[in-house]
């Protein structure tokens, strides 16, 4: 019991110690806002694309389109949206155009910063073709489903598909953690070697990218705040934290038969807690954004109690 206690902490300890390092660092003052924004831009514009580039540029990609493994993680996601949605009409009694920001931040998780750290250090290298299939479509399909639903709520079904489309690509064409996936996928089906100067350049920048990820996190967890409606910020993270990582379980086991790595990458990813990204979508749309930055803020800090048991039953359970 002792050993497996230790062997759980070595996983999520150091994870939520650079998370806190990086939060002091910026509450404090020690690291400046520029530090802060240029931390950040290091990490998403070089460290996790080359990362992320060169793991799948050397992985074994599946023969086929891994359905099971979208099915069963947008799934649950797909429920959580539906329960968010209701409850933002039924039970908390708020406009439907509300429903939208409340449901993105139910399910869209902080899977970069945090998730891949966290796989990672749960299941090793064997997780990292499971991780770039997730990254690879999480962020487009979620934030069409957000933008779609906030349209039929917003404008009374009044839906713009091509203005949807066009922000979208937009919005892909200037994100280089998807850049950088496609092109590794790219690279991997062509068959082109990787010099081993390259590899090694990649492989070193791409170390820098978990710790730099989770610093980066926690610096900028100083500019949200536990804030909104209570009952709103409740549900939230009951959803998020609770729910979604339960349909994940059901569907990633007893639904599509999952093995033990692409099961556990689904059902961590699910367990994260409310993403920036949420936030962000709130702000755009002056919809909840107060609840959204709470979610962001109390659930990183939860996160550190739910997902260490969970790491204790991917890792340790039968």
């Amino acid at each position: 019991m002792a050993l497996a206690v230790i062997a759980i902490l070595t996983i999520v300890a150091p994870v939520f110690a650079l998370i806190a390092i990086g939060y002091g660092a910026g509450r404090s003052g020690y690291l400046s806002q520029e530090a802060t924004k240029g931390l950040s831009q290091f990490v998403f514009n070089l460290a996790i694309p080359s990362m992320l580039f060169h793991k799948m540029a050397t992985a074994n990609l599946p023969a086929s389109p891994p359905w099971g493994l979208w099915a069963a993680y947008f799934g649950a996601a797909a429920l959580t949206w539906a329960l968010a949605a209701s409850a933002t009409r039924w039970l908390l009694r708020r406009p439907a155009a509300d429903g939208a920001s409340i449901a993105m931040s139910s399910m869209f998780g902080n899977v970069v910063m945090l998730g891949i750290p966290l796989a990672l250090g749960t299941f090793g290298d064997a997780a990292a073709v499971p991780i770039a299939l997730l990254v690879a479509i999480h962020s487009p399909l979620l934030w069409l489903l957000a933008t779609a639903h906030m349209e039929v709520a917003d404008t009374e079904g009044d839906v713009r598909p091509l203005t949807m489309l066009t922000h979208l690509v937009q919005d892909l064409a200037r994100n280089p953690i998807i850049l950088a996936l496609f092109a590794g996928i790219a690279w991997r089906l062509l068959g082109l070697p990787l010099p081993d100067v390259v590899e090694r350049t990649l492989r070193l920048l791409g170390e820098a990218g978990v710790p730099g990820a989770l610093v980066a996190l926690g610096l900028s967890l100083t500019g949200f705040r536990i804030a909104g409606q209570l009952p709103t910020l409740a549900t939230i993270n009951v959803l998020k934290l609770a729910a979604m990582p339960v349909f994940a379980w059901v569907l990633a086991g007893p639904v599509f038969a999952l093995d033990r790595v692409d099961a556990g990458v689904v059902v961590l990813f699910a367990a994260m807690p409310t993403g920036a990204n949420a936030f962000l979508f709130a702000t755009r749309y002056q919809r909840a954004a107060n609840s959204a930055s709470g979610a962001v803020a109390l659930g990183t800090v939860l996160a550190a109690l739910t997902v260490s048991a969970l790491v204790a039953i991917l890792a340790f359970g039968p």
